[in-house]
């Protein structure tokens, strides 16, 4: 299993704040996983965006990052400050 969080703008565009995938899936890198959730289409193309900030059982990271069982990945937009 694992955990995925969606923070900020990524929370309100999906409507969804984490969500648990199990079962017969498995994912080799946090792009994979991410591929997966864009083909579920509509709003989840948000996470196509090419500076997405990616974090790995709480660890920045890239989205060549290895997965495992028990992870968990969190997906955010990059912040900007003025």
């Amino acid at each position: 299993m694992i955990r995925v969080q969606y923070f900020a703008r990524y929370r309100e565009t999906l409507g969804i704040d984490a969500e648990q995938l199990s079962g017969d899936k498995t994912f080799a890198t946090l792009d994979a996983l991410r591929q997966h959730l864009l083909a579920r289409g509509g709003v989840w193309e948000v996470l196509a965006e090419q500076n997405l900030m990616c974090a790995r059982n709480q660890e920045l990271c890239s989205l060549d990052e290895p997965l495992a069982d028990g992870d968990e990945v969190a997906f955010f937009p990059t912040v900007t400050g003025g």
